[in-house]
């Protein structure tokens, strides 16, 4: 009955129908023989058809981001030496750990406050799942207030993600594929209800679409700051797990105490990361004054 609901909301509001469309399976009407006339004897529905993630995959248009504007964002596509692509990697496998034990795949990344580097985390989380051959990864700018991403990428014509959220647009015309394991939610257009948007009920349905149709291992969602904003909680039904970002020269221990309360009987906090470390330790280290 929902699903008739939000079919009809999607063609009022001059939706594109999908080529791959929700549901595990679709189930047409049956066929009916009549042998004997004037009564059934024989009906049989027809198999139900599967949603077929690879299909969608191959569906997706290819980016090819710049290699330099890759590197001039601290990103790293492959494998590096650099302490900070080291220190990724090895989020990468505590955070495959942490998930195959709670059986999660949806995580939200945010932070308490603006500044943090949760995209960059994000992005180069991100990255590091997809490097694994075979995986799939999804990577979703929800952002919406300040979307990031795709600068990060340097992909200039980004999509506007809210046509996919809204059911206006089909997740194969506004995500991308960066090689043939890395799917990219990316967002083109600041939105201004982004609260709103994310409270919609078609944005949850959108959500569960894309993780049908896709199938990915893991998929991250880049949210705005945890504080400040009802965004993330917006979304916390739609989540199975936090991965809370920290900026090691500017985050305060009360920061990090009103995001625990904040996601405390919502969200499980999966981890916390500490960013920019380095930085910190190298402030202890100076001596003089500056």
């Amino acid at each position: 009955m929902s699903g008739d609901k939000t079919e009809g909301r999607q063609i009022a509001r001059g939706g594109v129908a999908s080529l791959f469309r929700p549901g595990r399976t679709v189930a047409p009407p049956p066929i009916t023989l009549d042998l004997v006339k004037g009564r059934e004897i024989f009906t049989a529905p027809l198999s139900p058809m599967l949603v077929n993630p690879t299909k969608v995959w191959d569906s997706l248009s290819p980016v090819q981001p710049d290699p330099a504007k890759l590197a001039g964002n601290n990103l790293f596509p492959l494998p590096s030496n650099q302490p900070a692509s080291i220190a990724i990697d090895q989020l990468r496998s505590k955070l495959l750990h942490g998930l195959a034990q709670q059986g999660w795949r949806r995580i939200a990344v945010t932070s308490p406050t603006h500044g943090c580097g949760k995209s960059f985390v994000a992005t180069n989380l991100a990255l590091s799942l997809a490097r694994r051959p075979g995986s799939r990864t999804a990577l979703l700018d929800l952002d919406l207030r300040a979307p990031r991403l795709a600068d990060l990428l340097g992909v200039s014509d980004a999509p506007d993600l809210g046509d996919f959220l809204s059911g206006t647009q089909p997740l194969e015309s506004v995500f991308r594929r960066l090689g043939r394991t890395l799917a990219l939610g990316l967002n083109g257009a600041r939105v201004d209800l982004a609260a709103e948007t994310l409270h919609d009920p078609d944005t949850p349905l959108a959500l569960a679409a894309m993780l049908e149709q896709l199938d990915p291992e893991v998929v991250l969602y880049d949210l705005p700051p945890a504080l400040g904003t009802d965004d993330m909680l917006a979304l916390a039904s739609s989540v199975d797990a936090v991965l809370l970002v920290v900026d090691g020269t500017k985050t305060t221990p009360d920061e990090v105490r009103a995001c625990e309360r904040m996601f405390d009987g919502r969200v499980p906090l999966l981890g916390v990361v500490l960013n920019r470390a380095q930085d910190r330790a190298a402030r202890r280290h100076t001596y003089g004054k500056a």
